[in-house]
């Protein structure tokens, strides 16, 4: 795959040379060239041939990859151990090398400078590289944890040793996937009778790559009849992912599917699918990310495939950085979103990311769902055509009243700069805040909204940046957490009736997982639901005696009752009944074990910035139990230790991102003590102590803690309905909202329905 074109690429290059154009600086040669897979070791030579400026004392070269990449740092220390990288020139003059963690803008930020020493080098004298030098024992340059179809070394000369560094050649290899170890099916989650559908399946490397080394005979089947449904699954050559179309379901009920190998094993159950004569359906999107155009990797056409094709969504929307955004890339982002909507099938919104600096609003995702038109910028920071810069809505003030009248909705984000929503309010355009994504769980601007007197829905996506949108794992990177996915409430899976589900906040997030969620206000006689916020203009309720989520209601009377509805893929740890801030009520449909298994988590975030990523260091001891078992929750980081040390020792290194992790405990005995101890904060129980209400430690940041608690050693309950009467709070809005965690650590939240006096 060819790298991206430059007219595309946001990213600029100094103006100033040593020549005019077109003079040589240089040029490369690289090898091998080819495909390599996730994670291996592979060794690369590049050959650097001086040009006719020759390269002068403490002149230098530099080679630089993408931001995204993880494969670890590289070293010029130790022949031995990996990374290790050597420079050599022809004639013999001493180099100088190091690692520069941001040797030019973004997406440039890894790179090696090789700086000339004590004498030049002439036209034609060359500097050979070795990346992954295995001469004296190496294994070899470690690659990154995901797929890249044009992963790209590009060279940069500052020939003349002034410090300007300008590209000389680029060589591209291609990254791809391991073989499966794990399986995903992914099914509607919510459909009406007779209504056809389609099932998706694909393989998982370790690292969560989709993979193309696919197996033969895999077959699935369902636990009810499914019309169409063919035993076998079919997946064309070279593709990461197979989708069974044409399907159909003709009495209410529930569905799983299963994947099966040619032995008959089960290799996965997909999640629960819900039938119903009629109603609403449900869409999943992930509506936030982005491509190697800005800061991500591939180009946005394999973005939009993936989502379609192997992530298997219904909706999504790509979401470039405004300010990395070229006309020639807008005019691109329009026709790719054009071509690839496709009403009942595929939902693609043309936007972009808002990326103000937080002091002027911070990150907000702009959705249109139209072609054509203006972008409207935070700024122009790594664009050279400056013709539209008039263009340009620097504050957050500034990008509502550029968007006013046109028809887009706009959610707030929080990704490397936090969104600060108080810096503007406009109801119309703000629908949503986006409270999980690959940059964490941020729980703190759904109740930003709340103080602020707010109405806003919750949505969870990816951001992601490894060309895997609707499936993003975090890798050995800063991300710390699984992508989010939104489910829409709709009619039917078209651009107009997502929208609708927008601006009515009639949608719920998880972080990854596709659970079917329902909350429903009890209203009663003289309930009456908004038709539209009547913030935005005065406005009479409809009657009614139920609401959705996402719906603002009036209600007489100081208590409601709420209905709730989860049918999940996994066991139901706890459903959190929350007014505003305030968790009032937790449902658990297991009955307390004081014997239990022990869990153990660890979660929060250093701040809301940047620098949010919290490390967990440290270690679970046990003076008299004697550990059966242990399973890690949300452990994404394969690198990381995290392990049974021995048996009355676990051993944990691990960060949160404002998410949570950690691990379940099974021990033989209940006898004796737990001593936890970590960098931030430790801690020693008595076991017997330690029951189904939580054990807190605080380790302050934000939301930062340690928690213990006992659960049943096998849980089997995936499905919970359960109507409660919450106490409302007078002379306030009450947002009435829902947050269910699983066994196995995912997460949902449900919008709030607002009551208001």
């Amino acid at each position: 795959m060819p790298k991206i074109p430059d007219n595309i690429m946001g990213d600029i290059w100094p103006d100033a040379s040593p020549g005019p154009d077109g003079a040589n600086y240089g040029t490369t040669s690289f090898m091998p060239e080819g495909r390599f897979p996730v994670r291996s070791f592979q060794s690369f030579q590049l050959v650097y041939t001086v040009g006719e400026f020759g390269l002068d004392d403490t002149g230098a070269i530099m080679v630089v990859t993408r931001w995204t990449n993880d494969g670890g740092a590289v070293q010029f220390d130790d022949p031995s151990a990996i990374n290790y990288v050597t420079a050599h020139a022809s004639n013999g003059v001493p180099l100088e090398m190091y690692a520069e963690r941001y040797p030019h803008q973004r997406p440039w930020y890894n790179g090696i400078r090789i700086t000339v020493k004590r004498g030049y080098l002439s036209p034609d004298d060359t500097i050979t590289i070795v990346l992954g030098d295995r001469s004296k024992g190496s294994p070899g340059l470690r690659l990154q944890t995901f797929c890249e179809s044009a992963y790209e070394f590009r060279l940069l000369a500052d020939v003349c040793a002034t410090g300007v560094f300008l590209p000389v050649s680029s060589h591209t290899i291609e990254i791809g996937p391991g073989s499966a170890s794990k399986w995903v099916v992914t099914a509607p989650t919510l459909r009406r009778t007779g209504e056809p559908f389609s099932l998706g399946v694909r393989g998982e490397d370790e690292w969560g790559n989709a993979t193309d080394q696919i197996p033969a005979g895999l077959t699935v089947m369902a636990d009810r009849e499914v019309k169409g449904l063919p035993k076998a699954v079919t997946f064309t050559s070279g593709a990461r992912g197979a989708s069974i179309d044409g399907l159909c379901i003709e009495h209410e009920g529930e569905c799983r599917f299963s994947l099966l190998n040619p032995l008959g094993e089960v290799l996965a159950v997909s999640n629960p699918m819900i039938v119903r004569d009629n109603g609403y359906a449900s869409y999943w999107g992930d509506l936030h990310g982005q491509s190697g155009e800005t800061v991500g990797i591939n180009p946005m056409r394999e973005y939009l495939e993936f989502a379609r094709d192997v992530a298997f969504l219904d909706v999504t929307s790509h979401q470039a950085n405004d300010f990395q955004v070229t006309n020639d890339f807008w005019q691109q982002i329009n026709e790719l979103t054009a071509a690839f909507n496709k009403d009942e099938r595929f939902v693609v919104f043309p936007g972009y990311e808002w990326s103000a600096n937080t002091p002027l609003g911070g990150d907000h995702n702009v959705f249109f769902s139209t072609e054509g038109q203006q972008i409207h910028r935070s700024s122009h920071a790594l664009l050279q055509d400056r013709s539209d810069i008039a263009t340009d809505a620097n504050t957050l003030p500034e990008l509502f009243s550029a968007l006013r009248g046109q028809d887009c909705v706009v959610f707030a984000h929080v990704g490397g700069r936090p969104a600060d929503i108080s810096k503007a309010e406009d109801p119309r355009l703000r629908t949503a805040v986006e409270v999980h994504s690959d940059w964490g769980t941020f729980e703190w601007i759904l109740t930003d909204a709340f103080r602020l007197g707010y109405r806003v829905g919750v949505v969870c996506n990816s951001d992601g940046h490894k060309g895997a949108p609707g499936a993003c794992y975090p890798g050995a990177s800063e991300f710390g957490a699984y992508s989010g996915l939104t489910c829409f409430l709709a009619d039917n899976l078209s651009r107009e009736d997502i929208f609708k589900s927008m601006r009515q906040r009639r949608h719920y997030g998880t972080t990854g997982c596709r659970m079917h969620l329902e909350v429903t206000a009890l209203l009663g006689e003289g309930g009456g639901v908004f038709p539209i916020d009547p913030r935005i203009e005065p406005v009479d309720p409809v009657p009614s005696a139920t609401a959705l989520m996402g719906d603002i209601v009036r209600l007489d009377g100081d208590q409601m009752d709420l209905s709730i509805h989860v049918e999940a893929h996994a066991p139901i740890e706890r459903v959190d009944i929350l007014n505003g801030a305030e968790t009032v009520q937790t449902l658990r449909p297991y009955a307390p074990d004081p014997t239990g298994r022990l869990r153990v988590i660890w979660q929060g975030a250093e701040y809301r910035g940047r620098g949010r990523t919290t490390h967990w260091r440290g270690s679970i001891k046990f003076d008299q139990a004697r550990i059966r078992d242990m399973k890690k929750i949300n452990a994404w980081n394969l690198d990381r230790v995290f392990e049974i040390k021995d048996d009355n020792t676990i051993v944990f290194d691990a960060v949160t991102t404002g998410n949570f992790g950690g691990c379940d405990i099974w021990l033989n005995g209940n006898e004796g003590r737990v001593s936890i101890e970590s960098e931030l904060v430790s801690g020693d129980f008595g076991l017997a102590e330690i029951r189904g209400e939580e054990t807190v430690l605080d380790a302050g940041g934000l939301d930062r803690k340690l928690r213990l608690f006992r659960l049943p050693n096998v849980m089997e309950q995936c499905s919970l309905v359960e109507t409660v009467s919450i106490q409302l709070a007078p002379g306030r809005d009450n947002p009435l909202w829902v947050r269910v965690v699983t066994e196995d650590g995912f997460v949902a939240w449900s919008s709030p329905i607002y009551v208001t006096k």
